[in-house]
């Protein structure tokens, strides 16, 4: 019985280990990747009035040795919608992703967060949209 036991303990405990190892996320390694830099990664609307739509553009710069490829921009709520170039960008180049909001039936404090995927060495990347949204009659 304690034979089975600690047999079980072991293969449970290599079984943990092992899971951990293998659910960390791959990050791109590659000393010549391409590194998605964004100049900022924040924007306050400040106070707007419900219905409005805003929209701001983010500009980043591939500061890697090689092209930068988005794969995705996926936002939080269907009330955020994007825009970007799907063409690689190269070296030293800089691309932008337009972030529009659309408020109505929102209020009060908002965050909208957009998630950014692609090749780059730091493969994930969130930029974030704030705004006070105040209703009609204000």
């Amino acid at each position: 019985m304690k034979k089975y036991f600690l047999l079980n303990l072991v293969l449970f405990l290599a079984s943990v280990a092992f899971a951990q190892n293998t659910s960390q996320v791959p990050v791109n390694q590659n000393e010549n990747a391409p590194v998605l830099n964004f100049t900022q990664k924040e924007y306050d609307f400040g106070d707007i009035k419900q219905g409005d739509v805003v929209e701001h553009t983010f500009q980043f710069k591939n500061t890697g040795k090689q092209p930068l490829i988005i794969a995705g921009v996926q936002t939080t709520c269907g009330c955020t919608a994007t825009k970007w170039s799907n063409q690689p960008i190269m070296p030293d180049a800089s691309g932008s992703i337009t972030v529009q909001f659309n408020s109505s039936g929102k209020q009060g404090i908002q965050n909208k967060v957009v998630t950014v995927k692609s090749n780059a060495s730091n493969q994930v990347e969130r930029v974030i949209v704030k705004a006070n949204i105040l209703t009609k009659e204000n």
